[in-house]
């Protein structure tokens, strides 16, 4: 008798106690002396698993989402950066960058599968306390929210008026109107406040009101699949006038002689920091997955995808638009868009771009709103199961955003900040210190090494770069 309700691991003693708790689902393990251990099913209440639940998620959808999170507004600036450093260098930096992200990305997976955490601020909590959970809170938001106020801008830039979409200028003097007033003619309902407010309703808020990343992986192979489009077309662009012996002359190395100092090579490294940085979304993505250690297979084969995507964007608008190459190429398409051949490229090119970055803002919001969540409701329920503070916290930052983009007029700057602070920190500073501390002591000599030697060439570059661009305001 005493074997038989033994049968499957479960004693009666064990049945008895699970009839008196009815609201959690326990898992009944018999332990070497016969009695029986409660281990709870569900995670603990601050765990992303319980907003995402595994076995969602495949590894085609999380490379989706991780280069999603990676090619955003950057990619535009790209051209610019090889201009500077030239072909050789600058894909020696950018390879050099990918090596680095995921060393730290690594880092980041080892210590949240030693420890407890599920976010990455509770990851630095683990380490550093409630001041390490801040700095990267703060990190975060400061990130991702100055991130989502650019790309409305530059929808608004690409849809209403074109100048120098990153440096707030027109280009030349000259007064470029957006696709719907080159359509349509100057009218109310397409100025700017209007147009991106229609965007902002009937694109990016059904986006940014679902609870799973895994929900945004369709949407998200489409925006690397506009990006795809876009390379297409400059390098179709870029063939074509090799061909005609039209295209502008290249160089391998940097121009030391005539218009580049040391000090410009650094200014490039933030652009291209941020255009690697998906440090913030790491938990989010890898929390739907079914298999944990699936998600450094999904970043290497992400990485290797925004490589290809950088260089052959920096490559063939290099090549095609040389030393006259703007600061966003966007500027060079509507330079040359005379005839009726290249204002079609030209308005799909911004077209094409805008809703890239539409399809971008929800992902990029989906790690802000969580860890403003995070700070503010640490005790509450898991915001993907409170449906009335999931919906209020998600339009009152959709409204946020939205009300910034349409009355600041300069985002370059600024956006070269970001890349030398806050995202440093998230991509290379913290993963490095959580390494040296250590306080599940599986660090290995070489990854102590290399948490120093990244933590200082982040600090180093990132001084040099906010140095020169302040110089060069001043």
């Amino acid at each position: 008798m005493l074997q038989s309700s033994k049968r499957n691991g479960v004693t009666l003693q064990g049945k008895l106690l699970r009839s008196q708790l009815p609201f959690k689902k326990y898992n009944m393990k018999e332990t070497e002396t016969g009695s029986s251990d409660l281990t709870p099913l569900l995670a603990d209440a601050d765990s992303l698993e319980n907003q995402s639940p595994r076995g969602l998620a495949s590894v085609s959808g999380a490379v989706f989402n991780i280069c999603t999170t990676m090619v955003g507004a950057g990619i535009m600036s790209i051209p610019a950066t090889v201009k500077v450093l030239g072909i050789i260098p600058g894909f020696a930096v950018m390879f050099m960058i990918a090596v680095l992200v995921d060393i730290t990305v690594e880092f980041l997976l080892r210590y949240t599968q030693s420890g407890k955490s599920t976010t990455y601020a509770g990851l630095m909590a683990e380490s550093f306390g409630s001041l390490g959970s801040l700095a990267v809170q703060i990190c975060v938001m400061v990130t991702n929210l100055g991130c989502l106020i650019i790309y409305l801008i530059i929808i608004e830039a690409l849809l209403f008026l074109l100048g120098d979409v990153l440096c707030g200028n027109e280009s030349g003097g000259t007064l470029h109107l957006g696709v719907l007033q080159e359509w349509f003619g100057i009218q109310w309902w397409n100025s700017p406040a209007y147009v991106i407010l229609f965007v902002v309703l009937f694109v990016m808020l059904p986006l940014v009101l679902l609870p799973h990343m895994n929900s945004l992986r369709h949407s998200s192979a489409i925006s690397i699949l506009l990006a795809v489009v876009f390379i297409a077309i400059s390098s179709a662009m870029a063939i074509y006038a090799f061909w005609k012996g039209k295209t502008q002359n290249m160089r391998l190395l940097p121009d030391f002689a005539n218009q580049v100092s040391i000090f410009d090579l650094f200014t490039t490294v933030p652009v291209l920091v941020t255009g690697f940085g998906f440090h913030v979304n790491i938990h989010p993505i890898r929390s739907e997955l079914s298999r944990p250690s699936d998600m450094s297979y999904a970043v290497r084969i992400s990485l290797a995808i925004c490589i290809a995507i950088y260089f052959s964007i920096g490559f063939f608008g290099y090549m095609l638009f040389g030393e006259s190459i703007m600061s966003d190429i966007l500027v060079n398409f509507d330079q040359n868009s005379d005839s009726a051949i290249g204002q079609l490229v030209n308005n799909t090119v911004r077209l094409s771009y805008a809703m890239h970055l539409a399809l971008v803002f929800p992902v990029i919001n989906f790690s802000l709103r969580t860890n403003i969540d995070e700070l503010l409701f640490a005790k509450k329920p898991v915001l993907a199961k409170d449906k009335s503070r999931f919906t209020i916290l998600t339009c009152l930052l959709l409204a946020l955003t939205y009300t910034i983009a349409i009355v600041i007029p300069n985002i370059w700057y600024f956006f070269q900040f970001l890349g030398s602070t806050t995202v440093v920190c998230l991509s290379f500073i913290f993963p490095g210190a959580i390494v040296l501390r250590d306080v599940h002591g599986i660090s290995r000599r070489k990854d102590k090494v290399m948490a120093i030697l990244v933590i200082i060439m982040a600090i180093l570059t990132s001084m040099i770069a906010i140095a020169t661009n302040l110089w060069t305001v001043g």
